[in-house]
């Protein structure tokens, strides 16, 4: 007797039409994604840029927004795969109910409403505190760099830029004097139709890239500009609270910063807005993506992104950005020691916040000798001189100790525990590791929606432990 199989019933056409909701399970991420864009979601901005009855009606805006986060949580951004899971995969069918846009639609849709599709990402944030995911008792911030579009080989020095632009001006201005001595022999060459006086495309490319390397030393020399005038003035205010305090620099003066650009200094073509960054995979064109990261369930409560290699400048930002999403200030806040220096430390403490910043190396404070000491007789020619006051520890200093006397139990290995899986997560779980967009706004707002997709996960997650608690606990015996 043969054995007996269920039956493939793969030509039966289908009584009843099914739901689409019904091609994903009740508690499927896809379903909660549709219930959160409909029902908690303020999709004003988004709706109010339709106006007018021409052409034919466009998706409806929430089925896209819905479809976009979805897709980010899943770990797809490009359009094109966007638009192949909308045609092949049932979990993308049940949110946009059998009726896929295509992915210009898609590219379209996330170009239009970038920004507005960035902003979602306070709407998710205080609905992951409000499900009591975010407690503000620890922070930990840190920043990792993310891969623009953009290759490092398409980018220039400043000391080469002006060497080839001088070689492709030259090149092309030989063939414009050849194109001049041109006689009648040129019309085999161009045919009967042209004059033999226009030039080929490869002329214009090279016009065009040497405009291009002549812009983009400009734009080098704007940057150098400003930052020697940043730093002047930096350096006087600096000069001026010396001065007030009775103190004065050691050492000889340093020389004034220059407004020249450093030789080695480097733009890209592709995309000038991103910079050369190191990182473990050697020096990559990159951005630098930044997360704050709250310690009750990994949730991101603040993101931006910088266009600085060094994370020093953005603590205050960051830390900042978070009081402004949620209207209150972390308890406590950790960091590596890319974020220490003592302004930073200063700013922590004004703002009445405990702070676990890495040191770093250890520096000998106590560097250096006065230079009026060094001319001084021997001290047999002169009275002794009184000893000198012990002096304050810096604020560095301070938190090396405050470090050191916490041991294991201190906050500050939270610095390394909260953002690096995060960072994982979103890099190698989701496989987001370069960005799609090109310039430092859209860059922003694109790492705005991979943060809110990351807090949508963490809050579905969140819901589905919280529902199997509940079951637990009504599970449960009742004692007698």
């Amino acid at each position: 007797m043969s054995k007996t199989f269920r039956a493939w019933k793969i030509d039966q056409p289908l009584l009843l039409p099914p739901l689409v909701q019904d091609f994903v399970a009740k508690d499927h991420l896809a379903r909660f994604v549709v219930s959160l864009v409909t029902e908690q979601l303020d999709l004003i901005e988004i709706a109010a840029a339709y106006s007018g009855m021409k052409g034919q009606p466009p998706f409806d805006p929430r089925m896209m927004t819905a479809l976009l986060l979805y897709a980010y949580c899943r770990g797809i951004y490009s359009s094109r795969r966007i638009a192949q899971a909308c045609r092949e995969r049932v979990d993308f069918m049940s949110i946009i109910a059998l009726d896929p846009p295509d992915f210009r639609t898609i590219s379209g849709f996330r170009k239009r409403h970038l920004k507005a599709l960035a902003g979602l990402f306070v709407q998710v944030l205080k609905l992951c505190e409000k499900a009591g995911l975010v407690k503000l008792g620890h922070v930990a911030l840190d920043g990792t760099k993310i891969k623009a579009n953009a290759s490092k080989h398409k980018a220039m020095s400043y000391e080469r830029m002006e060497k080839r632009a001088a070689e492709l001006e030259a090149e092309v201005a030989k063939w414009l004097s050849s194109a001049e001595a041109a006689d009648a022999e040129e019309d085999k060459l161009y045919g009967r139709d042209k004059t033999g006086e226009e030039m080929p495309d490869w002329v214009a490319d090279k016009k065009r890239r040497a405009e291009a390397i002549r812009a983009a030393k400009a734009e080098l020399e704007a940057e150098a500009k400003a930052v020697a005038e940043a730093k002047a003035k930096e350096e006087a205010a600096a000069e001026e609270k010396r001065q007030a305090e009775g103190r004065k620099k050691p050492g000889r003066k340093a020389a004034p910063p220059s407004g020249e650009p450093d030789p080695k200094a480097q733009k890209n073509f592709t995309d000038p807005e991103s910079r050369i960054m190191k990182s473990k995979d050697g020096f990559v064109q990159a951005f630098n993506a930044q997360a704050a990261v709250d310690a009750e369930a990994q949730i991101i409560v603040a993101q931006a992104v910088t266009q600085d290699a060094n994370d020093k400048h953005q603590l205050v930002p960051m830390t900042d950005a978070i009081e402004t999403n949620l209207g209150r200030k972390p308890g406590q806040l950790s960091a590596d020691s890319g974020y220490c220096s003592d302004a930073n430390l200063e700013a922590l403490e004004t703002r009445g916040i405990d702070g676990y910043i890495a040191p770093g190396r250890a520096k000998d404070a106590a560097a250096g000798t006065d230079e009026a000491a060094a001319d001084a007789p021997p001290s047999g020619d002169c009275p002794a001189a009184s000893p000198e006051p012990a002096r304050a520890p810096t604020r560095v200093e301070a938190m090396r100790e405050k470090i050191k006397a916490g041991g294991h139990s201190s906050p500050y290995r939270l610095r390394k525990q909260l953002p690096e899986p995060v960072f994982g997560q979103i890099k190698q779980a989701r496989g987001f590791r370069q960005f799609l967009l090109r310039g430092v706004e859209k860059v922003r707002a694109e790492w705005g929606i991979v943060c809110t997709a990351h807090n949508l996960l963490k809050l579905a997650q969140g819901r589905t432990l919280s529902a199997t608690r509940s079951m637990a606990l009504e599970a449960r015996p009742a004692i007698a």
